[in-house]
């Protein structure tokens, strides 16, 4: 393990021979972080080529961040999520070509677990204001769902459900398994898999929380003349996943809002392509068929430019995973095979993650992103 550094500037962790160029690089980024740290583990032919952290874990800096530290890392929850629904897909307890509605008669959308899985069906935002205590609020939100009128027919267009996803898939499978999302993750995902990733902290793994700062910066990006209009509803209703004060309070630590907060390390987020890349948690034929496009075209929701949507992964020619709003992202490259991922304390883009991965395909002799 190298340690370097002083106080927010350490940088914990370690590289393979050969790979010090990703550490020289974290540092940067760990530097420059004007608020809590950050997390970069990197799988590759059998090993951890980096797995590497540094910074602060709170938002005061008293508090360093350490090999044990968890972080929300928005949307790239929704892998985790997604896959959770596959293991029951992969025992027969759920078939992708089945109605939701044979599960969970109560939704007023009529789609498939296909189509839910890959973002079809028009469940994204909310007709009316909701109060902020709904987000936190399993069963009244997936009743407010339940009753909405999609905004197009379930394959006729995509759209990420920024804040539902979690709550349409994690229903679908409370339906047909008994046990909440979090549970089936914690159960049949992360522990056999040694992934420290959750999704409802408990006290244990509360503690271990880094603060998110910067997060006013990504309701301003929402302004964005290029984004769609309704990106913002998608995102600000119910209020509070982009709260400062409500994302890192503990009501919402504890809460299963499985699209966006789950917590864990970047080798977790990483660990878990890792697994797949070696044909572990599902098959490899139905991990095949979550990483192969299963709709494509202008998202409604994020816009352009076009993109493609597996079984819960965005994928393209070289790989899937998932990236979230404020620069964190998991991802396999099927092509190069190796799995990556970056978990960001402070808000900001995704040029971070970037240059952390570019900085390990020059030392293999990858052709840049």
């Amino acid at each position: 393990m190298t340690i370097v550094g002083r106080g927010g500037d350490v940088v914990g962790g370690s590289v393979e021979p050969g790979f010090e160029p990703v550490r020289e690089v974290f540092q940067d980024v760990v530097a420059q972080q004007n608020g809590t740290g950050a997390a970069v583990a990197i799988w590759h032919d059998g090993r951890w080529a980096a797995d590497l952290w540094g910074g602060w874990a709170d938002s005061r800096r008293t508090r360093p961040w350490q090999r044990d530290s968890i972080v929300m890392p928005y949307s790239v929850t929704k892998a985790f999520t997604a896959t959770a629904a596959l293991v029951l897909v992969d025992r027969g307890i759920l078939d992708l070509d089945d109605p939701v509605q044979r599960h969970w008669p109560e939704l007023r959308a009529p789609a498939t677990v296909r189509q839910l899985l890959s973002h079809q069906v028009g469940l994204v935002a909310l007709s009316e204001p909701a109060p902020p205590d709904l987000l936190l609020d399993w069963n009244a939100l997936c009743d407010r769902l339940a009753r909405e009128e999609p905004l197009w027919p379930s394959g006729t267009a995509i759209g990420e459900s920024a804040l539902f996803y979690g709550h349409l898939v994690g229903e679908l499978v409370r339906r047909v398994d008994g046990r909440t999302l979090g549970a089936v993750l914690r159960d049949e995902v992360c522990r056999p898999a040694g992934l420290d990733f959750h999704i409802g902290l408990d006290e244990e793994a509360e503690a271990r929380a880094v603060d998110l700062t910067g997060v006013a910066s990504l309701v301003a990006s929402l302004d964005d003349g290029d984004r769609p209009t309704l990106l913002r509803q998608a995102l600000l209703n119910p209020p509070g996943a982009l709260d400062e004060a409500t994302v890192n309070s503990p009501a919402f630590r504890r809460a299963e809002v499985p699209a966006v907060n789950g917590h864990g390390t970047a080798r977790a987020v990483a660990g878990l392509y890792a697994a797949l890349l070696a044909g572990h948690v599902i098959s490899p034929s139905l991990r095949d068929e979550a990483a192969t496009a299963q709709a494509h075209g202008i998202d409604r929701v994020m816009g352009g430019p076009e993109r493609a949507w597996g079984l819960g992964f965005g994928v393209d020619d070289e790989g899937f995973g998932m990236g979230g709003i404020g620069g964190s992202v998991g991802w396999a490259c099927t092509r190069d095979h190796y799995a990556f991922a970056f978990v960001t304390g402070t808000m900001g883009d995704h040029d971070r993650a970037d240059a952390l991965e570019t900085a390990f395909r020059d030392v293999l002799g990858l052709p840049p992103l």
